[in-house]
């Protein structure tokens, strides 16, 4: 089974034999409107947690997609650059982002499950 954790900038990472699936959340998705381009990152990155791996524009602005643990990326979600709005249809589905080989499994206890995730959400549109 894989777990579902969430960072404070708003991207989710599912995980599922040492390999997390990482996109945008509902929220951010909301806030960016309509997505018009992806760019997800090259296989076999390597990347920091909390470093910049991918890009994400909308008509209201481009916005950076940060890695919430570290790792290598072992696939990018090429579909999206064909059909960027996919983010908008289902960001927590099939408009994921990239795979990532996680370095270090213990990282994925300094982000925030569901609850936690909902909790931070309802305290910024307070």
């Amino acid at each position: 089974m894989s777990q579902i954790r969430f960072s404070k900038d708003h991207e989710w990472i599912s995980v599922e034999d040492g390999v997390g699936t990482v996109g945008i959340t509902q929220y951010a998705q909301n806030q960016l409107g309509d997505i018009v381009f992806v760019e997800v990152p090259e296989v076999g990155k390597e990347i920091k947690a909390g470093g910049e791996i991918a890009v994400v524009e909308s008509v209201k602005a481009a916005s950076e997609v940060y890695a919430p643990v570290s790792g290598t990326i072992t696939e990018g979600n090429a579909a999206l650059t064909v059909t960027p709005e996919t983010v908008n249809t289902d960001p927590q589905g099939a408009g994921w982002f990239f795979k990532i080989k996680i370095a270090d499994a213990a990282a994925l206890n300094d982000l925030m499950d569901q609850a936690a995730y909902d909790a931070y959400v309802a305290e910024l549109d307070a």
